[in-house]
């Protein structure tokens, strides 16, 4: 008789799923529950009034057009009509565009994918984090990164960053898989990460790269020469990944592709080598006008302050709540200009805020400044992503110090060695470079400052529990970055007032703790010294989550340009991008009016040039991309801009802009108050553009249409932040139809 034996050896739970909110086997059991409540955080913090979320005007304009057509997708046309792309390579865009395409234009369509773009970006850095330090400092990590105000504004926000921050922590897992193990694929696949961010940030996506590389070079288990030429070959995908889009443009004939924004030689290599990367460097002495690049100075390490005929326009001067210190504005507060390749600020203006508005003096600690080299440590950047500063360094100088005797291969050492690598490199790029306004950059620093808390907090913790000298490493980390927190917050005395003496208080209390229950004192014991923990993560992490959650409060809501409370809004509606102007008035999302409505009469405009433009191409063109912007949001309309993004771009010259009109491919001209961005980044209002002189051209041989002609009250007005705005001409060129 046949005798069946059960197998005893079968591992336990073989053959039963696993319910997703239980942790695998071998973690910690509250590990998977912890993430997922952090994930669902992230979720609602990213996504919290995507029904009330408004178009990001400039970009959104683009998003527009690319769901009109695939060459407009493909190109990131600025106009329906293919005439001109954006002044940034189209990648970040193209997420939106799908979205859009299924779920429909919507401004909630295109917030989506930054949405979706964090909680990754947040999981991966969980998994990175997880891999190096272990499963506690992942879930510290990633808890840091959530209450980081930066991030959370980020995410909210419709512009280049948040997939480009998804795409460098791609790279960074990618490398550090191929590190611990020496294989090759997952170091190709890093290069193919940063090519595919470098799609929507260009070169700032390669200043990962030293990280990168030092990890490999210093830690992957294989001979130098092969860690070398792998390096070169990943080197070589990234390359040729990153220029992809920028060799197709040049090597497509221009009158099959739209102009090339940002540049006077309508190459795409000019508009990101020199119009989005050397003019952000222009205050150390650094020129982009041999580049074929539109070329303007910027506030950056080199000087305080706006240079080259940057001026500020109509600063206000009552004080906002919750303002900091030293004559700090709110971006709200004051109007003026940007700099071109930048999409901006505060929103002012069309979005381009002077540096100088950000504050009234420069850039150091307590300053609310965006210029000069200490502009990292003043309070409108720190108080979004610096809280954690002072415990980041400690983490990373002790861990390299402490491991400097283990085997090169060491895996913690590799780990300190990418996140403060990745931290010093942007932090040097930052300080030295233009930000202003754009608060959304420091995303990218938030990430090795969670990593590194995180990590550092494991790595302090367990010497704190070994005794000796480095037990006092973590108190006095815990001090400085409590105090700092509480200096900052002081910054902002009029926003939760009780916040800085709370975070003094409790880090006060938390050190305390730490040092009575530190191994070899009075009253050591492991309850006593967890409670100190418990007190010190609550401590360094209470003032950055204080910012974070005002975005769900109206007051504060989120700026546009990624800041999330006090130094990110003066007031207004809260939501995605919504933002309290001067006065009242409210822009939202950024660069002009986006609430993606015509008034009255560009409605009856856009119908009397739609029944008259005959077989033009164009229903009529414009001067400036603001002014154009209202009538592709809500329509989809090919509208003709003139000049770019900054009113200064050679497109069209005024032969082609003739030779249009006598073709028949433009009718109606639509002028007053469409200048671009140009006199406001030191550039407009000083020479003649091609824009101006077309415009000049227009008043002088075409013949003026009365409002009255095509049932409006009066002119329209063009599409400017604020209330009021100027008014507009149309006029008819070539045969009376």
């Amino acid at each position: 008789m046949a005798t069946t034996v059960l197998d005893t050896t079968a591992p336990a739970g073989a053959g039963v799923r696993r319910a997703p909110w239980r942790s695998p086997v071998g973690q910690p059991a509250y590990a998977r529950p912890a993430l997922l409540v952090i994930t669902v955080l992230a979720a609602v913090l990213y996504a919290w009034g995507i029904n009330h979320s408004q178009y990001h005007t400039f970009y959104a304009n683009a998003v527009r057009s690319m769901t009109e057509s695939w060459k407009a997708f493909f190109y990131g046309s600025f106009d329906p009509g293919n005439s001109i792309t954006l002044d940034k390579l189209p990648g970040f865009l193209w997420p939106q565009a799908i979205s859009a395409r299924i779920f429909g234009f919507h401004p909630w369509a295109l917030t989506l994918p930054q949405v979706l773009e964090g909680v990754a970006s947040l999981l991966v850095l969980y998994r990175v984090v997880r891999r190096w330090a272990g499963y506690n400092a992942a879930l510290i990590a990633s808890g840091a990164f959530l209450l980081t105000p930066v991030a959370v504004g980020l995410f909210r926000t419709a512009v280049e960053d948040p997939l480009f921050t998804l795409c460098v922590l791609l790279a960074a897992e990618a490398t550090q898989r191929a590190a611990e193990a020496g294989r090759l694929r997952p170091l190709v696949m890093a290069g193919v990460w940063v090519g595919i961010g470098f799609q929507s940030k260009m070169l700032e996506a390669w200043a990962v790269l030293p990280a990168l590389a030092a990890v490999y070079l210093i830690s992957a288990p294989v001979p130098l020469r092969k860690r070398l030429t792998r390096l070169g070959l990943s080197a070589v995908v990234m390359t040729a990944v990153s220029a992809s889009w920028m060799v197709a443009v040049a090597l497509t004939p221009a009158n099959d592709r739209p102009y090339v924004d940002g540049t006077t030689n309508n190459s795409a290599f000019s508009m990101v080598v020199g119009y989005n990367f050397l003019n952000r460097f222009s205050s150390l002495g650094i020129s982009a006008a041999s580049t074929g690049s539109i070329s303007a100075t910027r506030g950056g390490g080199g000087h305080g302050g706006s240079q080259g005929g940057a001026a500020s326009h109509g600063a206000g001067t009552t004080e906002a709540a919750g303002a900091p210190r030293g004559g700090a504005q709110h971006p709200r507060q004051a109007g003026g200009s940007g700099t071109p390749g930048t999409h901006a600020g505060a929103q002012q203006d069309a979005a381009h805020l002077p540096d100088r508005a950000q504050g009234g003096g420069p850039g150091g600690f307590g300053g609310g400044s965006q210029d000069g080299w200490s502009k990292m440590f003043g309070s409108a950047l720190a108080s979004q992503t610096g809280w954690l500063y002072p415990f980041a360094a400690v983490a990373v100088v002790c861990g390299l110090l402490w491991r400097r005797g283990s085997p090169r291969t060491d895996r913690i050492r590799a780990g300190f060695a990418l996140w403060g690598t990745w931290l010093a490199t942007y932090f040097l790029v930052f300080s030295a470079g233009s930000v202003g306004g754009h608060t959304y950059y420091m995303g990218v620093i938030a990430v090795p400052l969670a990593a590194l808390t995180g990590g550092g907090t494991i790595m302090l913790w367990r010497a704190y529990r070994a005794g000796g000298r480095r037990a006092w490493v973590l108190p006095g980390a815990v001090a400085a970055t409590a105090a700092w927190g509480a200096f900052l917050a002081g910054e902002f005395p009029s926003f939760l007032p009780r916040l800085a003496p709370a975070v003094g208080v409790l880090g006060l209390a938390a050190v305390v703790l730490l040092v009575v229950a530190r191994p070899g004192g009075a009253r050591s014991g492991g309850r006593l010294a967890l409670v100190g923990l418990a007190a010190s993560l609550a401590a360094v992490l209470l003032a950055p989550s204080a910012w974070a959650v005002q975005v769900f409060n109206p007051a504060y809501g989120s700026s546009g340009m990624g800041a999330v409370g006090p130094s990110g809004m003066r007031g207004g509606r809260g939501g995605h991008g919504a933002a309290k102007w001067p006065g009242g008035a409210h822009a939202r999302g950024g660069f002009g009016d986006s609430g993606g409505r015509l008034t009255s009469d560009q409605r009856k405009l856009l119908a009397y040039t739609t029944a008259h433009r005959g077989s033009a191409e164009y229903v009529f063109a414009t001067d400036g991309w603001n002014n154009a912007s209202p009538y592709i949001l809500a329509k989809g309309t090919r509208i003709l801009p003139l000049g770019g993004f900054s009113g200064q771009v050679p497109f069209p010259t005024e032969a082609d802009f003739r030779q249009l009109v006598a073709s028949g491919k433009v009718r109606y001209v639509l002028l007053g108050g469409g200048r671009g961005m140009g006199a406001m980044f030191g550039g407009g209002g000083r020479g003649s553009t091609s824009a101006t002189r077309i415009a000049g051209w227009v008043r002088s041989d075409c013949t003026r249409v009365p409002a009255s002609a095509y049932g409006g009250t009066q002119s329209p007005k063009t599409a400017t932040t604020g209330e009021g705005g100027t008014a507009q001409t149309l006029y008819q060129c070539g045969p009376a139809r």
